[in-house]
Order: structure tokens, then C-alpha cells, then sequence
């Protein structure tokens, strides 16, 4: 049975990727604890970069075991891994590289191949991970664009419909260019899933998904939902501002 999101709002973006941070934490820790490692995928976009800088900060970098952190992405842009627009270059900056993680627990999505054959590798990628158990990431962070999108599921694309749990390849028309997406299904089997989304652009969008009938051809993100984990929204005061009363 799917779970209502949880929605946490705070009054400002800083306080927003503090709240993110402090619950990434305690996720990793968790995993660790009960497993030896703790797999996150990563989200891409302008909003992350300033969360990713925040865990490599004095202030969190010593509060996971982060030679025990397995990085994967939610959805890559079909360029090099050396282009600025590159989802995985972001996190190498922000992310990894500050942080020293080997590169061994670093599972990119490899854009020198074609695009199907890049979503074919990095869903066998997934499985070979995961081995015998179900491809069950224990985060999956995910953004908002404007037009309600997240990872690469965008509005009026096939990958919407997708069933299967693995990665697939995406042409998006208002972008005149691919992109590589784990699947909703396989988002939705996430031990959890955490939106990060601040600022006023995002408030309509924010709106719709989360209190709209359900449209997953117009509001993409509607299609996340927990399987059996849990559903974070992780909201400023601004992204929050148009729903209504009852939910804030």
C-alpha cells in the first residue's frame, strides 16, 4: 500500500538542506549499522549542488562513514562526463572529490555508449549490485522542475509507462536531447525517497503534483510514489506556498 508523503517545510532554503542533511544522515547511518553499506542515488539540477557542498562541509563530513557510501544517479544528461551540463561532473565537485570517495563506490552512467545501450548497461549495473535481492536503493533523492518533472520523467515522454526496474533511455523534445532515467518503478521500490525542492518558481508545480487528480502524462512526479518506504518532501516556505492549509 503506497504511503502519503511526508512533507517537511521550513522557512528558509538553508534550513531546508540542513533538515535534508540531518535525515541523510540518519538514513546512512542506519544502513550502515544494519547492513555495511548504504546506496544513494543522486539527484542532478541546480538545487543539489548547494546539498552535496553542505555534506562535504565541516559540519557533516565527519558524521557518516563515507568509505561505506555507494553513489548512484537517478537520471545522467546524455554529454561527456567532462561537460558542465554533466549530472555526475556536479557531484564529482561538490560531492565526491571533497569528500575523497574512491572511485570504485562511484556507479556513473557510462555516456560514451549509445543512449540504449548506456540505460541497458547501467540497469545491468543495478542488478549485478544488487545480486540476488530486489534493486532496492536505501535513498533516492529526487528534484522539481517547473513543468513537474523528476529525474529525467518528463512530461508526455514514453519512459512514463515504463514497467520495468532498471534504467531507460529518454528523448526529451523541449530539450532536443537524451537523457538516461532509472525508472519509476524502480525509484518507487526505495527503501526511501526524498524531494528536495525550494524556491518560488517551484510553488505551482509543487501545487499541482501534490493535490492535483492524478495526471502522470502532465505532472510526471505524481508517479512516485513508496511501494513499501517512505515519501519526504523536503520544502521551503516559498515551494510550499500554494498548497493548501490542511497540508502545510
Amino acid at each position: 500500500m503506497n504511503k502519503a508523503p511526508h512533507l517537511h517545510i521550513c522557512a528558509t532554503p538553508a534550513e531546508v538542506l540542513t533538515g535534508l542533511a540531518d535525515y541523510f544522515v540518519e538514513l546512512a547511518n542506519q544502513a550502515i549499522s544494519k547492513r555495511g553499506r548504504f546506496s544513494v542515488a543522486l539527484s542532478g539540477g541546480n538545487s543539489p549542488k548547494k546539498f552535496y557542498e553542505l555534506l562535504a562541509s565541516s559540519s557533516y563530513r565527519s558524521r557518516v562513514a563515507w568509505e561505506k557510501v555507494d553513489f548512484f544517479f537517478g537520471d545522467e544528461r546524455y554529454v561527456p562526463h567532462t561537460d558542465p551540463e554533466s549530472n555526475y561532473l556536479l557531484a564529482k565537485k561538490a560531492l565526491f572529490d571533497p569528500l575523497q570517495i574512491e572511485s570504485s563506490q562511484v556507479f556513473a552512467i557510462d555516456t560514451a555508449l549509445a543512449p540504449a545501450e548506456a540505460a541497458q548497461q547501467y540497469t545491468q549495473t543495478i542488478e549485478d549490485y544488487f545480486g540476488q535481492k530486489q534493486a532496492r536503493f536505501d535513498l533516492v533523492l529526487l528534484g522539481l522542475g517547473d513543468n513537474s518533472h523528476t529525474a529525467s520523467l518528463f512530461p508526455h515522454t514514453p519512459v512514463l509507462h515504463e514497467t520495468g526496474v532498471g534504467a531507460k533511455e529518454v528523448f526529451v523534445e523541449e530539450k532536443k536531447a537524451y537523457r538516461i532515467t532509472l525508472t519509476a518503478p524502480l525509484i518507487n521500490q526505495a527503501q526511501a525517497i526524498a524531494f528536495l525542492v525550494y524556491g518560488a518558481d517551484k510553488a505551482a508545480a509543487v501545487q499541482r503534483v501534490l493535490t492535483a487528480e492524478r495526471n502522470v502524462e502532465e505532472l510526471p512526479a505524481q508517479l512516485i510514489t513508496a511501494v513499501s518506504g517512505e515519501l519526504q518532501w523536503f520544502l521551503d516556505a516559498s515551494a510550499a506556498a500554494q498548497l493548501p492549509d490542511s497540508q502545510k
